[in-house]
């Protein structure tokens, strides 16, 4: 039970089909400059990150057209070609990410797989991350990643201020009670706020901000 206890919210992830192209999107919605993160050797991407709370960031991540053919697919569903025609379209907001300091007990004690613990690395960083054979979102994006860093303190505190701060993070589901369950079983169901998706609220990932530019809702729609 530790180790349920212990989840917290890691950070959220915009998806874009360039860096560029993210880098822009964010400064349009939030008003905002996120800086250069680096690059993921192991899943051919990298990112831009900020941070927007206490032990939280945001993550603008793409793929690194540095680096060529990979033996396994991308993290966050990035290799799909479906996902990649709607990020030329725009970037949105298409997943999150809980931390924990016991991967392996999270993992057996969870109601559904969150795919296999992988060693990752950025630069001086590294952590394990629990992966999906096949790259995809987890439940489409409503259900989080999980992670254990390998660090003293949380990268987020050496991250830049950039003037974000994350408000509220609300997931509007078609099947709600089975989406709390799920998060219920990781320790994450008091991390965010779990709704009946409607006509009016269609299912989506909804997170507000506190921005230069007032309070800012970005949409996984």
């Amino acid at each position: 039970m530790s180790s349920v206890r212990n989840t917290g919210l890691d950070h959220l992830v915009i998806a874009a089909h360039t860096l560029e192209h993210g880098v822009n999107y964010v400064e349009k919605q939030l008003g905002v400059t996120l800086p250069y993160g680096g690059e993921h050797p192991k899943m051919g991407t990298h990112n831009h990150l900020a941070r927007i709370g206490n032990d939280i960031f945001l993550e603008i991540i793409a793929i690194n057209p540095a680096v060529g053919h990979l033996e396994r697919p991308r993290w966050f569903n990035l290799d799909d070609r479906r996902m990649q025609q709607s990020l030329k379209e725009c970037p949105r907001l298409i997943s999150w990410v809980v931390n924990t300091g016991d991967l392996g007990s999270l993992l057996e004690g969870a109601h559904c797989s969150f795919g296999t613990p992988e060693p990752i690395s950025r630069g001086e960083l590294s952590w394990h991350f629990a992966l999906p054979a096949d790259g995809r979102l987890l439940g489409g994006g409503f259900l989080p990643y999980l992670i254990q860093w390998h660090v003293d303190s949380h990268p987020a505190g050496r991250m830049a201020e950039v003037g974000l701060r994350l408000k509220s993070l609300t997931l509007y589901h078609d099947n709600p009670m089975w989406l709390l369950g799920m998060l219920t079983s990781i320790g994450a169901d008091r991390l965010v706020e779990v709704k009946g998706a409607s006509g009016a609220e269609p299912q989506s990932i909804r997170a507000v901000f506190d921005t230069p530019l007032g309070e800012v809702e970005l949409s996984s729609l």
